[in-house]
């Protein structure tokens, strides 16, 4: 499924480039005859290369020149679409196995600067309280104006244990913040499980990975032998989960779902880009591999469901909620999530780059676009350690990117139902809003939080009137 994505032609790119490049254009005829090469612009183009070739002030190579128009071409289309150099695809290809070196943030361009979209729990960035909606305005002393993403990620990573400075603006702050990170390697433990309470187990997914699928199956499996009979409820914590690997979502939805039953549809311009996603064992298990689904115990299709989003749960994480949601197998329960609604592919080419490009929207089953829009919860729980200056900065989602796609179910979407609204309660004088990540243990931290614990008091009042 992913190699046809993998390998959608890219004749007509390099044709139109090569050609602009080398000055023929007076011998292109074109494919398609509704569709001719905008000449006059392609001129404008070779011009303009002839003349920063002639006139700049220094010397400047073509590949330089060349990398940095495919940069533009390709950034100036949305917020996710970005060429990969050799190390930045060499970089995308071990992140997705779940190690890499860096700070741990998912991140974006908006305005010419970093925004950062989630940072990855239990990371540098994490534990230094970067959050969701800042924005970097310098990395050490150089400014991110005038960066690409990938110039900036690239400042961001380097050597486990140095240092870097990164200052940001955050909203409702009035200066920018100066944080030193120290760099790290990037361990990323993509399912994390324990029992909340007898017969109700708790899992939380960090990001969607190669392995994420079979790690919560050894999740599921744990919490069993730990309970010794069937859960009588479960949470499943998607808070500030920026997505990952589609397969994983899939995956995780179908752990949940009956066979064969519909997790996510994609629509795109090409016929490989219009994909249907099952839940089944094509969809999610890869090559030769065993369905690792198959063997989880029966109460798993069946056990009372809390789904945990927040404005930091963005694409595979909000198409697993979308997939629960739709089917009714989960009750949603948070703030609305981020929205990033589409499909990114990443094309190799025969130099050893790549570039990612935006390919498709992706729909709940449905046929809701989440695409600027996010998953509305069925009940809204606001986070009680979050102070009303940091829920400014948590508001940040993609609709407010800049050049983000538009939702193309909006006028035809069916209106969501109003959720239900928890109020949290107000923070006592000894919780200070330092700006900084819990570091309390992490049991201790779970029983605290005010959105786990109103999750369970949900599930146990579902148990409670089951019995009825």
């Amino acid at each position: 499924m992913r190699g046809k994505l993998r390998n959608f032609s890219l004749i007509a790119f390099g044709a139109v480039f090569g050609i602009a490049v080398s000055l023929h254009l007076s011998a292109v005829a074109s494919k398609d005859a509704e569709s001719p090469l905008p000449i006059d612009e392609l001129r404008a183009f070779t011009e303009v290369f002839g003349k920063i070739k002639s006139d700049y002030v220094e010397p400047i190579e073509d590949k330089k020149l060349i990398n940095q128009a495919i940069n533009g071409m390709l950034s100036g289309l949305d917020p996710h679409s970005a060429y990969l150099d050799q190390d930045a695809f060499k970089d995308l290809q071990v992140s997705t196995q779940g190690e890499f070196g860096g700070l741990g943030i998912e991140v974006g361009m908006e305005d010419g600067f970093v925004k950062v979209v989630s940072p990855i729990e239990d990371t540098p960035a994490y534990i230094a309280g970067i959050k969701s909606g800042d924005l970097i305005i310098k990395l050490d002393d150089t400014p991110v104006k005038g960066l690409t993403l990938n110039d900036a990620v690239k400042r961001m990573r380097g050597k486990p244990n140095t240092k870097i400075v990164l200052t940001l603006l955050r909203k409702g702050e009035t200066k920018p913040l100066v944080i030193s990170i120290t760099r790290a390697v990037i361990q990323i433990k993509s399912v994390k499980f324990r029992m909340l309470d007898p017969n109700y187990g708790y899992v939380r997914i960090t990001q969607f990975q190669e392995h994420t699928g079979e790690d919560l199956v050894k999740a599921i499996d744990s919490l069993a032998k730990q309970n010794k009979a069937a859960l009588n409820g479960l949470v499943l914590d998607l808070r500030n989960d920026p997505g990952g690997l589609l397969n994983g979502a899939v995956a995780v939805s179908a752990a949940f779902l009956p066979k064969d039953t519909l997790v996510v549809y994609t629509e795109g311009r090409t016929e490989d880009a219009k994909m249907r996603l099952n839940a089944s064992k094509e969809y999610y298990v890869r090559g030769s591999q065993s369905d690792y689904l198959k063997n989880l115990p029966a109460w798993t299709k069946t056990v009372p469901m809390i789904v945990l989003v927040n404005g930091g749960s963005a694409s595979a994480s909000e198409i697993v909620a979308g997939a629960l949601k739709d089917h009714k197998r989960a009750i949603i329960m948070g703030t609305q999530t981020f929205g990033k609604g589409s499909v990114q592919s990443i094309l190799p080419l025969g130099n050893g780059t790549a570039i990612k490009l935006t390919t498709a929207r992706y729909y709940t089953p449905s046929g809701n676009s989440i695409q600027a829009k996010g998953i509305v919860p069925d009940i809204t729980v606001e986070d009680a350690t979050v102070s009303e200056t940091e829920k400014q900065s948590f508001s940040v989602r993609e609709a407010d990117l800049d050049r983000h796609l538009t939702n193309d179910k909006d006028a035809n979407a069916k209106s969501d139902n109003a959720p239900v609204k928890l109020q949290a309660p107000k923070k006592g004088k000894e919780d200070k809003s330092s700006g900084k990540a819990n570091t309390v243990e992490p049991e201790t931290a779970i029983k605290q939080d005010y959105q786990v614990s109103q999750a369970l008091n949900l599930l146990k009042g579902l148990q409670i009137m089951q019995r009825r």
